[in-house]
Order: structure tokens, then sequence, then C-alpha cells
């Protein structure tokens, strides 16, 4: 399996599989002040690539749609331009044109050159049990390439450690793990997305897959950031399957 992942910033990173390019949720705007129905945000750091030098997407893989650290207002144009757009039934509705819903563990298929990718939903919780009606439908993805040998890569979108989270691990053997980390905290003294102690029982339950983060800086609200992933894997002994991106930069990981 061919695979290297450039950090574009924040939860947005090009992964590119075999021949296929994804990108994750797709956040180009500079920074600033966003405004959402309860909650101000506040950007710290633009992309480290621009949309317009990214080229031909062939699927964005969209957590979910309702806040603006995931698909900003020039996230929401770079949409039109993808050939497919995945994510949730409830974000398929409000977004419309060619973006399609997907519920937890329903799968659809990408085929190009006679290889084919396989793009799973999984379960996903944005926050503590009982968020859901705050936090709205989320969903992460689990990538699964035809070629032989290949091992599967599991997106986590915005979520925290659940049973949930468990559960695709049951379920898939992968070989690498993009966990959205940075402990962001917005409507009180709760994370909303992995912080370090989440992100270590993701890479306990996934036991030999590379942990390559995303969605840890850029952004006022997240508590916890890279280097503090860093520590915690070191200390604990996790530290060699810790892969931190540098921005912009195209990385082979080994899976």
């Amino acid at each position: 399996m061919s695979l290297s992942i450039t950090l574009i910033g924040g939860p947005t990173a090009l992964i590119e599989i075999d021949g296929f390019r994804l990108l994750t949720d797709p956040t180009f705007d500079a920074p600033g002040l966003y405004q959402l129905p309860h909650v101000q945000l506040e950007k710290l750091e633009g992309p480290a690539v621009a949309a317009d030098a990214l080229g031909a997407i062939d699927a964005v893989l969209l957590s979910h749609d309702q806040h603006s650290d995931n698909l900003d207002r020039s996230g929401r144009a770079f949409l039109a331009s993808a050939k497919r757009v995945l994510t949730t039934e409830a974000g398929a509705k409000r977004l419309g044109g060619h973006t399609e819903g997907l519920a937890p563990w329903s799968s659809t298929g990408l085929k190009k050159g006679g290889n084919t990718l396989t793009i799973t939903a999984t379960p996903a919780r944005h926050g503590p049990a009982g968020i859901e009606p705050l936090s709205g439908d989320v969903i992460g993805f689990v990538v699964a390439s035809s070629k032989p040998g290949s091992r599967p890569i599991y997106v986590s979108g915005d979520t925290t450690w659940f049973d949930g989270v468990a559960e695709v691990a049951r379920r898939f053997d992968c070989g690498v793990v993009l966990p959205f980390a940075g402990a962001a905290q917005t409507r009180g003294p709760f994370h909303l997305t992995m912080d370090t102690n989440d992100t270590i029982e993701t890479a306990r339950a996934f036991a030999d897959a590379v942990i390559v983060p995303v969605h840890t800086d850029g952004w006022a609200h997240f508590r916890q950031n890279a280097k503090d992933l860093r520590t915690t894997f070191d200390a604990l002994g996790f530290g060699k399957r810790l892969k931190l991106l540098e921005p912009g930069v195209a990385t082979e990981i080994a899976a």
C-alpha cells in the first residue's frame, strides 16, 4: 500500500493512497473570529496549503458540517470541486448537491485504474454522553484498499473515546489511525474531541497502528496540542508509534 498524508491545518489533511486523493474536513479560511449560534470560535492559523493548490480530490471525508472548525466558508465552496463528498445523512440533506450521506457501518466504494477503496462510516460522539442534541450527528471513516496485503486507515472524525471507537478497533485491523485530538472545549468543562488520555486509549485499542493525529493546533478552543501528545506518548511508552506531521509537507507513512 502506498500512503502519504499532508496536514493542511486543524482537521484538514490530504490522504493519498494507492492513486486516490482524499481530503478530510476542509477548512481553508484565514485566521479570524467565527460566530456559531451559541459560541464564538477563534482561528489562529491559516491553511498550510491553499485550496486551489490541492489539485483534483476523489472524495471529501466530512465528519460533520455544522461547526466552522471542521467546515468553514472556504471549505463549503471547495466541496463543489470534489468528485464525491461523504458525510452524515443529516449533513447531506443540509448541504445538498452531490453530497452523499452515510449511516454508521454503511459503506461505499471508489474505483480508479483497477484499484478500489471501500469507505465505511464509523460511529462518533462529539463530546460526553448526552451531547448529541447539542453537537449533532458526526461520523468517522475507515478506508480500505483492495490491494493485497494492505491494512485499513481509520479517520476518527470529531469524537472522544467511547464504545463506538472501541467497536471500530474490534471490527477493523487498521494499520494507520488519524485521531481528531486537541481536547476541544467550547461549552463547558468537558472535551468535544480526543484529549491525550483518549488518544492513548485509541492507540492501545489499535494495538500496532501508526497514530497520526490531526485537529491538534490552529484554534483557540483546542486545549491541548501536538506537543502534549508527544510528551504523553513518550512518557507512557507509546512514543515510537506516534507520527506528528509538519504542516504542508507530504509525509510517507509505513503501516
